[in-house]
C-alpha cells in the first residue's frame, strides 16, 4: 500500500474520531455551533492538506482549530469596535457647524455609544454589523455564526433596548438639567 494512501486512512479514522470532540472543544471559544461546524471543517481541511508533511496529525488539527478560533474571535472584536467606531463618523461638515450643534452631536453619539455598550455582546455585534455596517440579515448570520432569525430578534432587541436606555437617560438629565 502506498505512503499517501496508508496516511489518508490514519486521516479518515482522526476524522471519524476526533469530529464530534474537536467540535465540541471549538464551540466552547466561538459560542456558536454553526461557527465551530466552519472552523473544524476549515482545520480538518487544512491537515488533510498538510497530512504528508505533518508528523503529530492529532495535535496538528487541535493546533489548527484553536488557531482559527483566536482568528475568528479576533475578527469578530475587530467587527465589533470598527463598528462602534464609526459612530464618531456622522457628521456633516464639522467645520461648518455651530458650537451648539457639535455639542448636540457629541452628546447624542455619546448617548447612542451608551446605549450600545449596554447591549449583550452578540446583540451589540448582528446590530453594528447591521445598523452601521448595513449589512443584510444573511450577511450579519454568516459573520456570527447565527440563523437569519436569531438575527431579526438580535436587531430587534438592539432598537428596543436603545432607543429605551436613551429615553430613559434623556429623562434623568431633563430632571437635573
Amino acid at each position: 500500500m502506498p505512503v499517501s494512501e496508508s496516511r489518508s486512512e490514519i486521516f479518515t479514522k482522526l476524522f471519524a474520531e476526533t469530529r464530534d470532540a474537536l467540535h465540541h472543544y471549538i464551540r466552547r471559544f466561538v459560542g456558536s455551533s454553526e461557527t465551530a461546524k466552519e472552523i473544524v471543517q476549515e482545520a480538518f481541511l487544512r491537515t488533510y492538506r498538510e497530512r504528508e508533511s505533518v508528523t503529530t496529525l492529532r495535535a496538528f488539527l487541535f493546533s489548527t482549530a484553536r488557531n482559527l478560533a483566536a482568528n475568528d474571535y479576533r475578527h469578530r472584536r475587530t467587527v465589533e469596535r470598527s463598528a462602534v467606531g464609526d459612530l464618531g463618523d456622522l457628521r456633516v461638515n464639522p467645520e461648518n457647524e455651530s458650537p451648539e450643534f457639535q455639542l448636540i452631536r457629541d452628546e447624542r453619539n455619546r448617548l447612542i455609544q451608551e446605549a450600545i455598550d449596554h447591549l449583550p455582546r452578540q446583540c451589540r455585534a448582528a446590530f453594528t454589523l447591521r445598523v452601521f455596517h448595513e449589512c443584510s440579515y444573511q450577511e450579519v448570520a454568516k459573520r456570527l455564526g447565527i440563523s437569519a432569525k436569531t438575527v431579526e430578534k438580535h436587531i430587534a432587541r438592539g432598537l428596543k433596548d436603545t432607543n429605551n436606555y436613551i429615553k430613559r437617560r434623556y429623562a434623568v438629565r431633563q430632571d437635573h438639567g
